[in-house]
Formats: C-alpha cells, sequence, structure tokens
C-alpha cells in the first residue's frame, strides 16, 4: 500500500462507452486520449500523485498496458460501480483529497485543476467542483477521503454510485460544498469526447495548436474564438443525462 499523499487525481477509463467505443485509447494527434490527459495532469502543481483507475473486464487490459506505457499508476475495479471503484482506489492508494477526472476530457488544464484543489486545501469543504462556466471538459472535482467513505456507505440509487459525485453535492445538508468559477461563462463549449464528432473537434483543436500537451484552455478558446466554424462539429450533440450513465 502507498504511503499516505495530500492530494491524488483518479482518472477513471475504460473501453467500454456506449457512444464512442474504445475511445481513451483514440489517437489525437499521435498519442492516445488517455496518454492526453496523463501528461496534462501531471503537470498540475497540487497534485501528489496520478491514478488510472479502470476496471476488470477484459477489455481494459489495453488501458493496463497503456498505463504501464505511459509509467503511471493503475487500479483495477468496478466497471458500473464506480463509486466503489474510488473508493477501493482510494484505500489502495490514500490521501487526504481526491481529485476526479474523466479519461474523455484531453483538454484538461493543469492550471484549473490547481485551482480547484487549491480553493478545497484553504477552505473547510468536503468537495469542489468547477461548476458550469467552464467549457465541458475541463471539469475537475475535489473531494476530501472521508465524504467519498461517506458517499460510498449511503449512496445507494445506481446513478449515484455510477457517476461517483452526485451524492456529494445533492446534499449540502450533509457537505461543505465549493465552487470554483471561471472568469466569464463558457459553458456553451463542449470540449469533452462523448462521440466522433467530439473527437473531430478536439483533434482540430490540437492540430491548431501543433499537437502540443502544453498549451491552455485560453489557447484553445483563442483558436476558436478565430476559427468560429469549428464550433459547428459537434454543436448538435447534446450531454448524456446523468442519470443514464
Amino acid at each position: 500500500m502507498a504511503n499516505p499523499k495530500n492530494v491524488i487525481a483518479i482518472i477513471q477509463a475504460r473501453m467500454g462507452s456506449s457512444r464512442l467505443p474504445g475511445k481513451v485509447l483514440l489517437g489525437i494527434g499521435g498519442k492516445s486520449m488517455l496518454a492526453r490527459v496523463v501528461r496534462r495532469a501531471v503537470r498540475a502543481k497540487t497534485l501528489d500523485a496520478i491514478v488510472v483507475a479502470t476496471t476488470t473486464d477484459p477489455r481494459d487490459e489495453e488501458i493496463v498496458t497503456e498505463c504501464f506505457r505511459l509509467g503511471v499508476s493503475c487500479f483495477r475495479g468496478s466497471e458500473e460501480d464506480v463509486l466503489d471503484r474510488y473508493q477501493s482506489a482510494s484505500i489502495a492508494y490514500p490521501a487526504k483529497g481526491i481529485v476526479r477526472i474523466t479519461s474523455d476530457c484531453p483538454l484538461i488544464d493543469p492550471d484549473v485543476i490547481d485551482q480547484v484543489v487549491s480553493t478545497w486545501q484553504d477552505s473547510s469543504f468536503d468537495y469542489v467542483s468547477n461548476g458550469p462556466t467552464w467549457p465541458r471538459g475541463l471539469n475537475v472535482e475535489v473531494f476530501s477521503r472521508t465524504a467519498l467513505a461517506q458517499a460510498w456507505e449511503q449512496a445507494h440509487l445506481p446513478w449515484q454510485r455510477s457517476h461517483v459525485t452526485p451524492y456529494l453535492y445533492q446534499n449540502p445538508n450533509l457537505f461543505r460544498i465549493g465552487n470554483v468559477a471561471a472568469p466569464e461563462d463558457y459553458g456553451h463549449l463542449r470540449w469533452t469526447v462523448d462521440t466522433p464528432e467530439d473527437l473531430t473537434l478536439v483533434r482540430s483543436l490540437y492540430e491548431h495548436l501543433g499537437n502540443r500537451d502544453d498549451f491552455g484552455w485560453q489557447e484553445a478558446l483563442t483558436v476558436v474564438e478565430q476559427n468560429p466554424n469549428l464550433l459547428e462539429i459537434n454543436r448538435g450533440i447534446s450531454q448524456k443525462p446523468i442519470e443514464a450513465g
């Protein structure tokens, strides 16, 4: 078992996506989407470690292999009960704070991660997220290990188990909840990857930025502002409702 850390990021990843199977290992500018997420998250100054949490499904052996190639820790747990996967990973890799990142967010920004984690560290909040004003795909959630354990014990609805954190943010009477807002409302921008259209957009953004890993979200925003036609690529894609997860 690892020594206790201050804050770890747990990146959930599996091959069995319903709308774009195998998406986490699809290529973006010569690297897998999972590699892009890991390489960007590792630059966050507030993280002590990163763990990829995948499933015991045989299909996810490919993710284990990719984690080995990337030199990042990998944990395997339940496919459907993602809350249990996080709880089990937090036992295997103890930390005071846990950052939840999903592997379909290849534009995740280390500076945004640091903003959210720092807000959690400098407060008495149990749970902090960056809410709906950021482009979808920059989503960061941080919560205490104690809050995670409480959610694991008390959350019983299927969608609470498959999405990890609803029990936390939907119970402000039980948990102290904080939010980090974007400088402006960019919630209309969709930079996550659930569909082929989403993947096309993200690949285009990476190509405009030289297929680098080190660009910030503001640089991606500038590309979109200078090339508004890019927004048409995935404009008609709706976010899958949380209850269906």
